[in-house]
């Protein structure tokens, strides 16, 4: 008999294959006396071998999908669990002993890892007691007969079903087998939410339970469009979401259609569909979107994929490579927002209470000038390869904006003095996300050269509920009646000093948004790369005028997120 489990649709689609449990094994194990040592020597021979072939297969998968340098991290644990001296001492410990293999096998590891955490004085030696724990954790699960799950091996069409995704995962796994995403934890704007949107591939967060129920080899139907998944289906509900899933995709080959067209209403009037990006690499996938723009390029990727903080040459390369790939379209660069979750190795930042409510983004950059001063440095001189935009992000007060921009015009003007090329038409704009900043929008609006209002932070600020806390995802509310006031008040603002209003969260693609937006008056709307020809198909079939006159009835007359989503979509074609 079937089972539903509901969730929070986070990445439209429908994917239909057997689970993947991306969910770590119980390695716990008790220390045994055993009279046959032999037995037990040949078990943690084959584990070692075992593990050798699993780390092998990683590393070549690695390899093709990676870089050759990525996947050179492999040939360490390689080097681990072909060790002469390790195997030894692990079968000598057996013998004498008489103990079983995996006592053995953690007592030699232990006492590796510990005599290399010892070498203070060597980091690299230092590194290497993670590898052996790695390598021991690998070979313990084969001599429980219990495989650590390896997303780089997946080699047939699945349903990957984990307690949380971390990019690392993500970026192990081919896309070509993966079908769907079932998440125990997350909201709609969490990072695995935001990722398998990237990644165009069906997802459902914040199930709570599905690595309770679900195992692995169960059939699963993942609706991404609705927010639930169906274990064990029946033969009809097989042919049924079998049925939706090519409807959807016959939608999706429509929306493809619309890839060179201008974005406009069914009324004429023209907004920009701009896309979100991560790293350079993702500009293919917004040209080939039809992206109008680039309406937030995520800097702090830049950071978080190095050993060091990215030189000022590292990034301009990157930031040029965009800026030309785009052909003279807006690229807004947003400033390193590192902080919250957000964490780099080689920056070490204070432990607080609430980090999300602390030290990070601008208040970093304000504070570590010389970090600002660089990467500031680096976009001015990428500036002329293109139409360049900056964006501050985290601004609560009118100072710090202030001071952001001052240590931006003196960076210009030394670049000036060398003779650097440099572009005289930067605009400079901060990204809305904290509501004293959306409160005090008509001051704002004039000394910034544009707004983008970041919902993600906005409602999660405005709501008093961490976005990636799925015990508090009812209150992830983008239709709330006082939120909206807030986001027209912005726009208001912005329009009143003839300046523009953005949007780069992700309520930007939503399907209920996008009316009340239109309605009042948002210019640009940037979001992941996969929404960009659906947004762009329902702004074709809707009359701003018509929308216009719906606006007063939802800001003044409904009260709640329900209210406002059943009023849009009764009089709205979505």
């Amino acid at each position: 008999m079937s089972e539903r489990i509901t969730g929070i649709a986070a990445s439209d689609g429908i994917g239909i294959a057997k689970a993947y449990r991306l969910v770590q094994p119980d390695l716990t194990f008790e220390k045994k006396t055993v009279d046959d040592t032999e037995h037990e020597i040949t078990r943690v021979k084959r584990a070692l071998q075992a593990s050798s072939n699993d780390v092998q297969a990683i590393r070549d998968s690695a390899e093709k999908s990676l870089g050759k340098k990525e996947a050179e991290i492999f040939d360490a644990h390689l080097a681990i669990l072909a060790d002469p001296e390790m195997v030894s001492q692990i079968t000598d410990t057996i013998k004498q002993k008489k103990i079983n293999a995996e006592e053995a096998l953690f007592e030699v590891t232990d006492n590796f890892a510990k005599t290399l955490q010892a070498m203070e004085d060597n980091p690299y030696m230092q590194e290497r007691a993670t590898d052996v724990k790695d390598v021991s954790k690998r070979v313990l699960s084969h001599l429980l007969n219990k495989p650590l799950p390896n997303p780089a091996l997946i080699h047939e069409p699945v349903i990957v079903v984990a307690h949380d995704l971390t990019p690392s995962d993500t970026a192990q796994m081919n896309r070509k087998y993966v079908k769907g995403f079932l998440v125990d934890l997350g909201g709609r704007t969490s990072h695995s939410a935001i990722m398998s949107r990237t990644l165009e591939i069906p997802a459902v967060v914040g199930s709570e339970k599905a690595t309770q129920v679900v195992k692995n080899d169960d059939e699963v139907i993942l609706n991404g469009l609705d927010g639930f998944a169906v274990v064990a289906p029946d033969d009809q509900e097989q042919q049924q979401y079998a049925a939706e899933a090519q409807h959807f995709e016959q939608e999706r080959a429509e929306w493809r259609k619309l890839r060179n067209q201008p974005s406009v209403s069914a009324d004429g009037q023209h907004f920009e569909v701009a896309a979100n990006i991560g790293t350079p690499n993702d500009v293919t996938a917004a040209t080939s979107a039809g992206a109008e723009a680039v309406g937030l390029f995520r800097t702090e990727f830049l950071y978080m994929n190095s050993d060091e903080l990215p030189t000022e040459d590292a990034q301009f390369e990157a930031y040029k490579r965009v800026l030309e790939a785009m052909k003279g379209k807006p690229v807004v660069i947003r400033t390193m927002d590192i902080g919250g979750d957000k964490h780099l190795p080689y920056l070490p930042l204070p432990e607080e209470m609430n980090p999300f409510l602390g030290y990070r983004a601008i208040r970093i950059s304000l504070d570590r000038q010389e970090i600002f001063r660089t990467q500031l440095r680096a976009l001015l001189r990428a500036s002329h390869y293109g139409q360049l935009r900056i964006m501050f992000p985290m601004i609560a007060t009118l100072d710090e904006f202030r001071s952001a921009k001052q240590i931006f015009t003196e960076e210009k003007q030394k670049l000036i003095d060398q003779g650097t090329a440099v572009a005289d038409d930067i605009k400079l704009g901060i990204m809305v996300e904290i509501p004293a900043t959306a409160a005090f929008a008509d001051q704002f609006a004039k000394e910034v050269d544009f707004f983008s209002i970041g919902t993600n932070d906005l409602i999660q600020y405005t709501f008093a509920a961490d976005r990636g806390n799925d015990r508090v995802s009812y209150l992830y509310q983008p239709y709330n009646p006082a939120l909206l006031r807030m986001i027209n008040r912005v726009i208001s603002a912005a329009h009143k000093e003839g300046k523009t209003a953005a949007m780069c969260g992700e309520m930007a693609g939503d399907k209920v948004a996008v009316p009340l937006l239109m309605a009042m008056g948002l210019d640009e709307y940037s979001m992941s790369a996969t929404s960009i020809l659906r947004v762009r198909s329902q702004m074709k079939h809707l009359n701003v005028a018509d929308l216009k006159k719906l606006l007063p009835e939802i800001l003044e007359n409904c009260k709640t997120n329900a209210e406002v989503k059943q009023l849009v979509e009764q009089k709205v074609n979505i």
